[in-house]
Protein backbone atom coordinates (compact mmCIF):
# COMPACT_ATOMS: atom_id res chain seq x y z
CA UNK A 1 0.00 0.00 0.00
CA UNK A 2 1.30 3.74 -0.74
CA UNK A 3 2.02 5.65 2.22
CA UNK A 4 -0.48 8.02 4.01
CA UNK A 5 -0.61 10.24 6.65
CA UNK A 6 -2.37 9.40 9.42
CA UNK A 7 -3.25 11.49 12.73
CA UNK A 8 -3.21 9.89 15.75
CA UNK A 9 -4.85 11.31 19.15
CA UNK A 10 -2.46 10.56 22.18
CA UNK A 11 -3.91 10.77 25.68
CA UNK A 12 -3.25 9.33 29.10
CA UNK A 13 -4.67 10.06 32.73
CA UNK A 14 -3.18 7.29 35.23
CA UNK A 15 0.73 6.91 35.95
CA UNK A 16 3.52 8.59 34.53
CA UNK A 17 1.55 9.79 31.92
CA UNK A 18 3.94 11.73 30.00
CA UNK A 19 6.27 9.23 29.88
CA UNK A 20 3.48 6.88 28.75
CA UNK A 21 2.99 9.52 25.24
CA UNK A 22 6.84 9.57 25.04
CA UNK A 23 6.48 5.25 24.91
CA UNK A 24 3.58 5.68 22.44
CA UNK A 25 5.21 7.79 20.18
CA UNK A 26 8.64 5.50 20.06
CA UNK A 27 6.14 2.77 19.33
CA UNK A 28 4.42 4.36 16.64
CA UNK A 29 7.94 5.39 14.87
CA UNK A 30 8.90 1.32 15.41
CA UNK A 31 5.72 0.38 13.52
CA UNK A 32 6.89 -1.32 9.89
CA UNK A 33 7.47 1.57 7.26
CA UNK A 34 6.24 4.28 9.59
CA UNK A 35 7.93 7.62 10.46
CA UNK A 36 6.61 10.42 13.23
CA UNK A 37 6.89 13.39 11.02
CA UNK A 38 4.91 15.72 13.84
CA UNK A 39 3.41 15.61 17.15
CA UNK A 40 1.45 18.75 18.69
CA UNK A 41 2.28 20.48 22.26
CA UNK A 42 1.15 18.68 25.04
CA UNK A 43 -2.35 19.68 26.41
CA UNK A 44 -3.65 19.28 30.08
CA UNK A 45 -7.27 19.10 29.69
CA UNK A 46 -10.28 16.97 31.83
CA UNK A 47 -11.97 14.23 31.03
CA UNK A 48 -15.25 14.44 28.91
CA UNK A 49 -17.95 12.08 29.69
CA UNK A 50 -16.24 10.78 32.45
CA UNK A 51 -14.59 11.17 36.06
CA UNK A 52 -11.12 10.93 36.94
CA UNK A 53 -7.33 12.90 36.67
CA UNK A 54 -6.81 15.56 34.28
CA UNK A 55 -5.43 13.92 30.91
CA UNK A 56 -2.61 14.86 28.98
CA UNK A 57 -2.58 14.74 25.32
CA UNK A 58 -1.44 15.07 21.79
CA UNK A 59 -1.66 14.46 18.25
CA UNK A 60 0.93 12.82 16.35
CA UNK A 61 1.17 13.16 12.50
CA UNK A 62 2.29 10.06 10.92
CA UNK A 63 3.65 8.64 7.29
CA UNK A 64 2.81 5.04 7.62
CA UNK A 65 2.11 2.16 4.74
CA UNK A 66 -0.60 0.60 7.18
CA UNK A 67 -3.97 0.29 5.74
CA UNK A 68 -6.64 2.16 8.36
CA UNK A 69 -7.95 -0.98 10.01
CA UNK A 70 -4.21 -2.20 10.32
CA UNK A 71 -3.30 0.58 11.84
CA UNK A 72 -5.73 0.69 14.21
CA UNK A 73 -4.55 -3.13 15.27
CA UNK A 74 -1.08 -1.72 15.76
CA UNK A 75 -2.65 1.29 18.05
CA UNK A 76 -4.42 -1.33 19.99
CA UNK A 77 -1.17 -3.45 20.02
CA UNK A 78 0.30 -0.41 21.62
CA UNK A 79 -2.14 0.72 24.22
CA UNK A 80 -2.00 -3.05 25.48
CA UNK A 81 1.51 -3.23 25.68
CA UNK A 82 1.27 -0.54 28.00
CA UNK A 83 -0.91 -1.65 30.57
CA UNK A 84 -4.67 -0.59 28.99
CA UNK A 85 -7.42 -1.68 30.46
CA UNK A 86 -10.79 -1.40 29.61
CA UNK A 87 -13.32 -2.02 32.18
CA UNK A 88 -16.31 0.59 31.10
CA UNK A 89 -16.26 3.14 28.46
CA UNK A 90 -14.66 6.43 29.18
CA UNK A 91 -12.85 4.57 32.58
CA UNK A 92 -9.30 6.39 33.41
CA UNK A 93 -6.41 4.97 31.15
CA UNK A 94 -2.59 4.32 31.00
CA UNK A 95 -2.89 4.84 27.46
CA UNK A 96 -5.37 6.29 25.01
CA UNK A 97 -4.65 5.96 20.70
CA UNK A 98 -7.22 6.89 19.10
CA UNK A 99 -7.00 6.88 14.73
CA UNK A 100 -8.56 10.57 13.80
CA UNK A 101 -7.69 10.24 10.54
CA UNK A 102 -5.87 8.20 7.53
CA UNK A 103 -5.41 10.44 4.42
CA UNK A 104 -8.49 11.27 3.05
CA UNK A 105 -10.52 7.69 3.65
CA UNK A 106 -13.45 7.19 5.03
CA UNK A 107 -15.41 4.06 6.53
CA UNK A 108 -17.88 3.39 8.73
CA UNK A 109 -17.81 -0.12 10.30
CA UNK A 110 -18.10 -1.81 13.79
CA UNK A 111 -14.52 -1.45 14.06
CA UNK A 112 -13.09 2.15 12.79
CA UNK A 113 -15.08 4.91 11.98
CA UNK A 114 -13.29 7.75 10.01
CA UNK A 115 -12.55 10.19 10.39
CA UNK A 116 -12.71 9.74 13.93
CA UNK A 117 -16.57 10.30 14.45
CA UNK A 118 -16.28 13.21 17.72
CA UNK A 119 -12.75 14.41 16.60
CA UNK A 120 -14.68 18.12 16.28
CA UNK A 121 -16.38 17.81 19.48
CA UNK A 122 -13.85 17.46 21.69
CA UNK A 123 -11.27 20.21 22.57
CA UNK A 124 -8.03 18.16 23.81
CA UNK A 125 -8.72 16.55 19.48
CA UNK A 126 -9.49 19.47 18.07
CA UNK A 127 -6.78 21.94 19.48
CA UNK A 128 -3.56 19.79 18.81
CA UNK A 129 -4.73 18.53 15.34
CA UNK A 130 -4.89 22.43 14.47
CA UNK A 131 -1.71 23.08 15.68
CA UNK A 132 -0.41 20.74 13.39
CA UNK A 133 -2.46 21.43 10.40
CA UNK A 134 -4.64 24.83 10.88
CA UNK A 135 -5.85 24.89 7.72
CA UNK A 136 -7.10 20.89 7.88
CA UNK A 137 -9.97 19.60 6.27
CA UNK A 138 -11.89 16.93 7.47
CA UNK A 139 -13.94 14.63 5.17
CA UNK A 140 -17.88 15.33 5.74
CA UNK A 141 -16.99 18.35 8.34
CA UNK A 142 -15.40 20.77 6.16
CA UNK A 143 -12.90 23.22 7.63
CA UNK A 144 -11.86 21.96 11.25
CA UNK A 145 -10.83 25.49 12.60
CA UNK A 146 -15.11 25.95 12.47
CA UNK A 147 -15.98 24.09 15.18
CA UNK A 148 -13.36 25.47 17.71
CA UNK A 149 -16.42 27.51 19.01
CA UNK A 150 -18.37 24.40 19.66
CA UNK A 151 -15.19 23.49 22.48
CA UNK A 152 -15.14 26.77 23.63
CA UNK A 153 -16.45 25.11 27.20
CA UNK A 154 -13.85 22.58 27.70
CA UNK A 155 -11.64 23.18 30.26
CA UNK A 156 -8.07 22.49 28.53
CA UNK A 157 -4.55 24.00 28.92
CA UNK A 158 -1.65 23.56 26.53
CA UNK A 159 1.57 22.34 28.42
CA UNK A 160 4.66 24.55 27.96
CA UNK A 161 7.50 23.67 25.25
CA UNK A 162 9.79 22.28 28.18
CA UNK A 163 6.30 19.67 28.74
CA UNK A 164 6.56 18.09 25.15
CA UNK A 165 7.09 14.32 24.73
Amino acid sequence: MAPHEALVGLGANLGDARAALRAALDALAALPGCRVLACSSLYRSAPVDADGPDFLNAVALLHTPLAPAALLAALHGIEQAQGRARPYRNAPRTLDLDLLLHGDHRSQTAALTLPHPRLHQRAFVLLPLLELRPQLQVPGLGPLAAWLDGVAGQRIERLPPSATT
